[in-house]
This record gives structure tokens, C-alpha cells and sequence, in this order.
């Protein structure tokens, strides 16, 4: 009986130290699947997803701003070169104009100088007897005051001519001088473009190829980052009242130039602009195939009937500007302190425009970037 009594206790005690060290051995198990919420207490939020790219220190959120000012400094560095490219081209058709008109001039001068050697020599012909001594021979006093007046006439006419010409020649030639002078300085001032270009290209490519070096969801993220960058700038622009009739406003693509009207300049502008949709961006390109912002711009307003300047830089600098207040489809916004991008307002808040690198026209919030101002092409005509 007393060694019943034992093992009981002794069992009795294996049982409880049993239980004692169950905690420790579930913290060495496989965890246990978690129960479905209950409509009560929600399951708790999935962990926010990882913003580092893959092989890279970076966040996405520091990516895309790199990525966006790399793209920024090269469509300024583009648009100098483009306007240094066209005035150089504009200079170098000058100056062939120049040259032949001085080719021109010099061949008139030749031609007088034979006419002048000629008549001496036939002067010499005749026994070296001057028109002049010709005239005080002749017995026929008619003929002698006809002949004096032709002879002044012949006379003052050669000396104008002569003079006219050399003064001619002698300004173009200057003309030249300087045109040719002002071609050097302007080439020179491509060629630093072009190294400028080229070397924020570099740059490009290395952000391309970071963007590229992303998982496809990292990349999805990143685009994501964009679209919600675009959504503060757009929310904070139209918080502080720039727009007169704020009850218009659209969504991003809804009603895309539903408010301009096509009987107008402005509308046609619109029209063709919005009808580029889908369309890649492509540096320096004007269509018909893809566009940069101000390629878009400029072949939207010239299907109008209107020619502006090319570059975004230049719309800018040489088209009548407007208020914010008064701004209507078809004018022009201007981005970013350097006037680096452009994009059409289309009503409803919204803008056409070609993006970027990597991106096609799209509809975007008109503030959805820096805005530096508002330029109408058609002001001058008040074709509206």
C-alpha cells in the first residue's frame, strides 16, 4: 500500500513538471496558424512592402527623385540645345545669302572696270581725244548741248554706280564678318550643349538602367510613387483657389478636351494635341510618331494655324503670358524655374503633355509639377 501510495505521488509530480515545461517546448514547434478574424476584431494590416531596390541602398521614393531631377537638367540642357541649334542653322543660312549677294556686287564692280577699260581703250583709238574735246569740235550746236547732257548724265550715273556699289560691297563684307563671328560663337555654345547633353544622357541611362534593374513589382511601386506625387502636388495646387471655376474639374483622363471648343484656335490646338495620346516621348522629336513637350506643343498650335517658338524655354520668353485666373484650353503652363517642360491645358484642371523618357502623352493634373506661369500663342489675334 505504501508503494502504491509513492508511485502515485511520484507520478503525480512527473505530470506537473510535464505541464511546467510545455511553454518551453512550443517556443521550439512549428507556429500554429493563426484563426480567421472575426467580423469584430480585423485581421491585423499586412506589413508595408520593402521600398529598397533590389541591390540598392536607395529607397524607390529617393529613386524617382533622382530619376525625375536627372530627367529635368537634361530636358533644359536639350531645349538650350535645340534653340542654339536652330539659331546657328538661321545664322548659317544668313550668312550664305551674304556671301552671295557679295559675290554678286563684285561681279558688277568687274563688270563697270571692263566697261571703264573699254571706253579708254577706244578713247586710245581714236587719237586719245576726250568725249569732252569731241563735243567742243562739233559744229552742230543742237548736237553739242545734247551731248553735253548725256555726257554729264553718263558721267554722274558711272561715278554713283561705282560709289553705290563699293559701299555695298563694303557692308556686306562687314556683314559677313560679323555674321560669320557670331556663327563661331554660337557653334561654339552647341558644342558645350552637346557635351552637357550628352553627359546628363549618361545619367539618364544610369537611372534607366537603375529602374530596369527592379523587380517588376518594385517597378509598379515606383510608378505608384509617381502617380501619388503627382495627386499631392494637384491636391495642394487646387486647394489654394488658382482656378476660377474650380466646380469643372475632372478626373485624370475623364472628358480629355471635352472643353474646348474646336471652332477655335485654342480647340483645334486641343484637338490635335489630345488625338497624340499614346504616343512615346522621344528627345527633339515633333511627329508624327512621338514628341518631347514642346515638339507637342509647337505642332498642336502650328495645325491651328498658329506658328510659336519651338522650344519650352522660348514659348515662354517670347509668348504673351496670363494670369493663372484667366486661364483657358489651348494656353500653354509653363514647369520648373529654367522653363525646362510644357504641357496644354485642356480644361477641367487638366493638361495634355509628353511626360518624359520612358512615358507617352498622357492627361495630368495641370499642377501636378512646379508651375512657372501661363502663356496664350493666339493672344495677339483674339482668335477664340
Amino acid at each position: 500500500m505504501g508503494r502504491r501510495r509513492g508511485a502515485a505521488a511520484a507520478l503525480t509530480v512527473v505530470c506537473a513538471l510535464a505541464v511546467l515545461a510545455l511553454p518551453v517546448q512550443a517556443a521550439h514547434a512549428a507556429p500554429i496558424a493563426p484563426s480567421a478574424p472575426s467580423p469584430l476584431r480585423p485581421a491585423p494590416p499586412s506589413p508595408a512592402p520593402s521600398t529598397t531596390p533590389s541591390g540598392d541602398g536607395r529607397s524607390l521614393e529617393e529613386v524617382r527623385k533622382e530619376m525625375d531631377e536627372l530627367y529635368r537638367q537634361a530636358a533644359s540642357a536639350t531645349d538650350a540645345y535645340n534653340l542654339a541649334e536652330g539659331q546657328a542653322e538661321k545664322q548659317s543660312t544668313e550668312i550664305v545669302r551674304l556671301s552671295r549677294a557679295i559675290v554678286d556686287g563684285q561681279l558688277r564692280i568687274d563688270d563697270l572696270q571692263r566697261r571703264a577699260g573699254a571706253a579708254a581703250r577706244a578713247q586710245y583709238r581714236d587719237g586719245g581725244m576726250p568725249d569732252q574735246a569731241r563735243l567742243v569740235l562739233t559744229d552742230d550746236p543742237d548736237l553739242f548741248l545734247s551731248g553735253v547732257g548725256r555726257l554729264r548724265q553718263g558721267q554722274k550715273a558711272t561715278r554713283d554706280l561705282l560709289t553705290e556699289l563699293k559701299q555695298k560691297q563694303g557692308d556686306l563684307e562687314q556683314y559677313t564678318r560679323d555674321a560669320s563671328a557670331h556663327w563661331t560663337k554660337l557653334e561654339s555654345a552647341r558644342a558645350r550643349q552637346a557635351e552637357r547633353k550628352k553627359e546628363i544622357e549618361g545619367k539618364i541611362k544610369a537611372a534607366e538602367e537603375l529602374e530596369s534593374k527592379l523587380e517588376a513589382d518594385e517597378r509598379e511601386r515606383l510608378r505608384e510613387l509617381e502617380r501619388q506625387e503627382a495627386a499631392r502636388a494637384q491636391q495642394e495646387w487646387l486647394g489654394s483657389g488658382a482656378l476660377k471655376d474650380p466646380g469643372a474639374l475632372k478626373g485624370p483622363g475623364q472628358g480629355a478636351g471635352a472643353g474646348a471648343d474646336t471652332g477655335t484656335a485654342g480647340g483645334k490646338a486641343v484637338a490635335f494635341a489630345t488625338a497624340q495620346i499614346g504616343k512615346p516621348y522621344v528627345w527633339g522629336a515633333e511627329g508624327p510618331d512621338s514628341y518631347d513637350c514642346s515638339g507637342l506643343t509647337s505642332q498642336a498650335w502650328a495645325a491651328a494655324g498658329t506658328v510659336i517658338p519651338r522650344t519650352s524655354q522660348e514659348q515662354w520668353r517670347l509668348l504673351p503670358r496670363i494670369g493663372m485666373a484667366d486661364i483657358r484650353p489651348g494656353d500653354l503652363i509653363i514647369y520648373h524655374d529654367d522653363a525646362s517642360h510644357v504641357g496644354m491645358y485642356i480644361g477641367g484642371g487638366q493638361i495634355v503633355h509628353a511626360p518624359r523618357p520612358g512615358r507617352d502623352v498622357t492627361i495630368a493634373g495641370a499642377g501636378s509639377m512646379r508651375i512657372l506661369g501661363v502663356v496664350r500663342p493666339d493672344a495677339a489675334t483674339g482668335d477664340r
